[in-house]
């Protein structure tokens, strides 16, 4: 029985210590996430269900319309009843009145829905994109902000070691208190920046669980991998923009629900048809009597001025979104060329820090802690080494965050996904 407790305890130290260790998501996971729980993607599905559900009533009648009353009814009463003089005047008239509907409108407003259906779903595409890059962004960043938390821990550890051996070597006049003080205002300066990126990732862990529609306080890691994209083999001219783009398809589709509204005001300019049908219930010994009528809706010039007026303002509107579509291809293709050349200008600098100039400096800054150890050289010196060195690893990964970025303003133009 002891055992069996021993087992079961043993076991819910385990569960929690794993519950203790910090979730790691990748980034397809994150993007996964916000397509699936945010909640202005799902906005987009409900108003595209309520569009769906609206279409089931577009082939509607009009209600018909039913009359009761008297019809060619004398006011003097005695003259309804049959007598010698004549069989009875009046009658009791009960109608129905039903206007046919034009099924040719009723075809153009049921493609009116379906356009505009087609229409939010570019535009949740579009939302898609524009979160899916917001996402990216802070992802990176976070992943750079990690690998400066370890350069800035590392050097803490050295300027910690630097510190120690100081105090020790200064007891016997082999270092200067200046040199002391130095050290300790870099650790203090790091530990600062400790403080800096730690509050930058929690920001940025608040930002992405906003995304993914999570408790802000959710805790999880971000991986450390990451990719660069040759962006030379993926078109950017604008008939590809056209075809990738959400947006612009979205313009597309605006326009082609603006013809069919379009051509759906036009058929409101035709003749619109009805059926009208009457029952009299005769006074006295009359015949009973019945009236079937057709009736019709002439569009006359004083009647149809609304829907040419309307037909006239779409065309516009279509004039409009085509200028408004130039301009998107316009900025985008000029964008996509600066943001390309600049990447490349990026990778180049990141490519020479991380291969020529970091090891350079590291060489630099172990040579003169080896002479500092010696005795043979001053610890300004080591200090000095350690800070250009220090330097051109966090420029370095302002660099690489740079780039990471500039891939995914690129993705975001091109949006190829």
């Amino acid at each position: 029985m002891l055992n069996i407790k021993y087992y079961i305890a043993i076991s819910c130290l385990i569960l929690s210590s794993q519950n203790l260790v910090s979730q790691t998501l990748s980034l397809d996971s994150v993007l996964e996430t916000i397509k699936t729980n945010n909640p202005q993607l799902k906005m987009y599905d409900a108003e595209m269900q309520s569009i769906d559900e609206e279409t089931k009533g577009i082939n509607n009648w009009m209600p018909p319309q039913v009359s009761t009353g008297f019809f060619m009814t004398p006011y003097n009463i005695k003259l309804w009843k049959a007598n010698e003089m004549g069989p009875g005047m009046g009658n009791y008239m009960v109608g129905i009145t039903q206007m046919i509907p034009n099924f040719l409108s009723l075809k153009k407003e049921e493609r009116y829905m379906g356009a505009m259906n087609m229409v939010v779903h570019e535009n949740k595409k579009f939302t898609i994109n524009q979160l899916n890059a917001l996402a990216k962004t802070n992802y990176y960043q976070w992943l750079v902000l990690n690998k400066k938390l370890k350069v800035v821990n590392d050097n803490l550890s050295l300027l910690s070691y630097m510190t120690k051996s100081m105090e020790i070597r200064y007891q016997y006049n082999m270092d200067k208190l200046p040199t002391y003080y130095k050290a300790k205002s870099q650790y203090s300066t790091l530990e600062n920046m400790v403080i800096m990126y730690q509050n930058e990732i929690f920001q940025k862990r608040i930002v992405l669980n906003t995304l993914m529609a999570r408790s802000k306080a959710t805790d999880f890691e971000v991986d450390s991998t990451y990719k660069f994209i040759d962006f030379n083999f993926m078109k950017s001219d604008t008939a590809s923009l056209s075809h990738n783009r959400s947006d612009v398809r979205a313009i597309d589709k605006t326009i082609e629900l603006n013809q069919l509204k379009i051509e759906s005001e036009k058929t409101k300019l035709l003749p619109e048809f009805g059926i009208k049908y009457d029952h009299m219930f005769a006074f006295g010994q009359q015949p009973q009597q019945f009236s079937l009528m057709g009736m019709i809706n002439i569009p006359v010039p004083w009647s149809t001025r609304t829907n040419k007026a309307n037909i006239a303002s779409f065309k516009m509107k279509n004039e409009g979104l085509f200028w408004q579509k130039q301009m998107i291809l316009n900025e985008a293709t000029g964008m996509i060329s600066g943001m390309d050349a600049e990447l490349a200008t990026l990778k180049k600098q990141y490519e020479i820090a991380v291969k020529n100039i970091i090891p350079a400096l590291r060489r630099n800054y172990d040579t003169a802690v080896l002479a500092w150890q010696n005795n043979t050289s001053d610890l300004f010196l080591v200090l000095d080494a350690w800070e250009a060195l220090n330097m051109s690893q966090i420029e370095a990964l302002d660099k690489l965050q740079a780039i990471l970025i500039t891939q995914v303003e690129i993705e975001k133009q091109l949006e190829n996904n």
